[in-house]
């Protein structure tokens, strides 16, 4: 992993970004979208900057840029000029106060670098090659566009304001995240276009028992990850404990739940130890087994077993 992910919270923080062309515009409208209080340093700048300006959404210092306006205030600096001269010299001005910088399309003198982002409401969903493909990055930006919800926003406030709600009604943490879980998998919340619409399936989830019995799911793996199912795939996130042989490619453990604990054991009796502990703490419980064995058939009697696509 090259870069650490991580969501930076810039609501009243001080930005600089020094130059006001087309580059400039793309980086000020998405930090003052964040919150941000933005300076621009540039002798001259874009018409859609100039408009923000006269808004009172950013600050424009007419000037060229010089060493005595970098201040330890920024905690941030953008250097978006077409002077690669000049981006260098902002760049060392800032790691001299010990100020993160990001210089545009120039990978050596940045801290940091921005994500392509998909944009929900509430929600966020950042992608990243490190700078090797971007147009990858568009793809993958464009692919989850189009299958995620478009009321993603909707379904993250409706979920919001029932926090405390949700807490009276259900008193574990097991149990709201399995109604939770319950909650979002109907079809009814995927189209809802109404909060009304939401309340309703809420309500009738709530009338529901919701339990705390644990399950237990046999997957088979092969060597390509592509051919789980969704429901594999959907139960693998589920998992609050993922048993595996030592031979199990990684990428399989490691598409689970995040949380999740991961446990590799070496035969059917060990395995058969773990299922056990699992099942009295009502875990729900995936298993990765080799594609095609048999070994292990008495264990999984009337469990549920998937097996990859051919």
């Amino acid at each position: 992993m090259q870069y650490f992910p991580m969501f930076l919270d810039l609501k009243d923080k001080e930005v600089l970004v020094v130059g006001g062309g087309e580059v400039a515009c793309r980086k000020v409208e998405t930090l003052i979208r964040a919150g941000a209080i933005v300076t621009i340093v540039s002798p001259a700048i874009e018409n859609f900057l100039h408009a923000l300006v006269e808004k009172g959404e950013c600050r424009w210092v007419q000037n060229f840029y010089s060493k005595e306006m970098m201040d330890a205030r920024f905690i941030q600096i953008w250097a978006t000029t077409d002077n690669p001269e000049l981006n260098h010299q902002v760049y060392r001005d800032a790691k001299a106060l010990n100020i993160l910088v990001n210089v545009v399309d120039d990978q050596p003198y940045c801290d940091f670098i921005t994500p392509s982002i998909v944009n929900r409401g509430r929600f966020q969903i950042a992608i990243s090659s490190g700078g090797a493909s971007p147009v990858l990055v568009r793809n993958i930006r464009q692919k989850l566009e189009y299958i995620l919800p478009q009321n993603l926003a909707l379904q993250g406030e409706f979920a919001a304001s029932k926090r405390r709600d949700i807490k009276e009604k259900l008193p574990s943490v097991d149990l709201r995240r399995k109604f939770w879980e319950r909650f979002f998998e109907q079809s009814e919340v995927e189209h809802a276009t109404l909060r009304s619409e939401l309340e309703q399936c809420y309500q009738r989830l709530l009338s529901d028992n919701v339990t705390e019995n644990g399950q237990v799911t046999w997957l088979e793996f092969g060597d390509d990850i592509e051919l789980l199912s969704l429901k594999a795939l959907r139960l693998m996130q589920q998992a609050e404990l993922v048993l595996h042989p030592h031979n199990c490619p990684f990428v399989f453990i490691d598409s689970v739940r995040r949380d999740a604990e991961r446990v590799a054991y070496q035969d059917e009796g060990q395995l058969s130890e773990l299922l056990a502990k699992a099942k009295e703490q009502h875990l729900r419980v995936v298993v990765f087994i080799e594609k095609g064995s048999a070994r292990y058939d008495l264990l999984i009697g009337a469990d549920l077993r998937l097996a990859p696509a051919e």
